[in-house]
Parts: structure tokens; sequence; C-alpha cells
């Protein structure tokens, strides 16, 4: 079985020019998407959250990542604002404390958090308090993360094409094409 980092940089570059720029940051790429699909593999639920700017993506990823693929499994993801409605609202440590709590119930710390957006918006927050949690953050440096520019012009193509690199890394991981743990 082939180990996810090699399997990312030999998928990148069939891919041609267009992900060189991801090529280029690949340990960063394959170190956290490697702990984020072995925690797939566990069975974990997936709560997904972006900063209002990325909103776009959140129901891009919902609407596709379980559509009819080749017969890959359903996977459990759903958005933290399916959860609670009212996520936006909440402010302060002890609201994030009892919103946390009833998710910590709800999936008996069988979860991560996922989350897509700029380092400093207040809905990061609850994802990082949780030492498992994936991050595609940015402008800030962050464990577990992939690190992106918000000013970058080519941005929401980039957010396109790592979704669609971590779909393949699904299917791969899935299909016991690759190594996640290694």
């Amino acid at each position: 079985m082939v180990e996810f980092a090699q399997w990312s940089l030999d998928t990148l570059r069939e891919e041609g020019a267009s992900l060189s720029w991801l090529e280029e940051n690949r340990f960063d790429w394959a170190t956290s998407t490697s702990l984020a699909l072995e925690q797939v593999l566990d069975g974990k639920t997936i709560i997904l959250i972006t900063d209002e700017k990325r909103k776009w993506l959140e129901e891009y990823i919902l609407s596709n990542i379980n559509a009819q693929k080749p017969n890959r499994p359903l996977l459990p993801i759903l958005s933290v604002d399916s959860i609670f409605a009212h996520f936006n609202k909440a402010s302060g440590g002890e609201m994030i404390d009892m919103i946390e709590d009833m998710i910590s119930l709800s999936y008996k710390e069988d979860y991560f958090f996922w989350y897509i957006g700029c380092g400093d918006d207040k809905r990061s927050d609850i994802a990082k308090r949780k030492d498992n949690s994936y991050f595609w953050i940015f402008d800030e440096e962050y464990s577990n993360s992939f690190m992106l520019k918000s000013y970058d012009k080519n941005l929401d193509i980039k957010l396109l094409q790592i979704y669609r690199q971590f779909d393949l890394s699904l299917n791969a991981a899935l299909f016991g094409e690759v190594d996640v743990t290694s």
C-alpha cells in the first residue's frame, strides 16, 4: 500500500501545472489531510464550519461529498449550523462551551471539526479548541492545518482544487489504495 504523501504527490503531478501551487505545499497538505482521513476511517462524524465568505463552499461540499460516486460509502458530515441554527449568535466562551458539550453528548466524542476560513473569524473558535480539528485556514499557521492566503486572487479556484484532491483522497483511503497512518 502506498503512503499517502507519495500518493498525493503522484496524483498532483498527474493533474499537471494547474496544481503546481499545491505540489509546492504538499507536505502541509499531506500531513493535515492524512490526520483527517484517519478520523474518517475511524468512523467519526465531520462537522463542517466555514466563515461567512466561504458559505458557498460549505454548500458545495455538503451537496457533493455524498453524491452518487463510484459506490463509495456515505460519510457522516453536517454543518455546525444544522446542529445549532444560532451558531452565529454564539459569543463568549461559556456559550461555546455549551455548544461543544451538546455536540460531545450527541456524537460521543466521535467527531471532528473541519474549518475553512479566516483564522481570526469567531466561527473558528470552537474548532480551535479541539486538537483533532482539520483546517483550511487563511493567513494563520495552525496545527493540523493547510494554510492559504485570503488575498490570493485565485483563492476560490484553489479551494475547489483542494476539495477535488480531498475527494480523491477520500476515495483512495476508503478503498484501501493508500496508507494514511504513515
